[in-house]
């Protein structure tokens, strides 16, 4: 088995820095785990094989993207943001993601948020169908189905509807039925 996929996923993870501001800390996000588990520091070869716990905020907050070979969805947290203080808009090929409040008080002091995320629709995506979602808890879902791909020359398919009944036994009883009635 391959350490390649562990050490490519703690590459990419976000830091508490990336996107996590004017939310509380945590203890777990403040304490390297190193500093927690001696046995690291004894000795550097086990740090490749075992893997560190990860921090809770590093869960939390984030944008996901999905990009399969029906739809194009976004889903981000905008937890921090009320309903009204959120807007989605495509400008240019983009999907453009608003999100502000003015300066309010918290158990810190006094915070103002304010963020712009954007991203790329892909050529394959039907821009007019985008639609926006937001959860209860502060997720925002944005999505839109992928454009059916046109077939070369002009060729359109006809999809064959099937009617569970036999086609020669039906016209042969009307003819039966109609000889029955010429002969009466």
């Amino acid at each position: 088995m391959s350490i390649l996929p562990f050490l490519l996923d703690e590459l990419a993870r976000p830091t508490i820095y990336d996107q996590h501001f004017g939310l509380n800390l945590l203890d777990d996000d403040l304490l390297h785990p190193q500093r927690l588990h001696h046995r690291y520091n004894q000795s550097p070869s086990l740090m490749m094989f075992q893997r560190p716990y990860r921090p809770t905020s590093a869960s939390q907050g984030l944008s996901h993207i999905q990009n399969d070979k029906n739809n194009f969805k976004v889903n981000l947290d905008v937890q921090q943001f009320k309903p009204d203080e959120v807007s989605v808009k495509v400008v240019d090929g983009f999907v453009v993601i608003d999100a502000k409040h003015e300066e309010r008080s918290d158990e810190h002091g006094f915070i103002s948020r304010q963020f712009t995320r954007r991203y790329k629709i892909p050529d394959n995506v039907d821009s007019d169908a985008i639609v926006s979602t937001l959860s209860s808890d502060g997720v925002l879902s944005i999505g839109a189905p992928k454009k059916v791909p046109k077939n070369a020359a002009g060729e359109i398919p006809i999809q064959i509807v099937q009617t569970n009944q036999p086609s020669i036994k039906q016209s042969q009883s009307k003819e039966n039925n109609e000889k029955m009635d010429t002969n009466h």
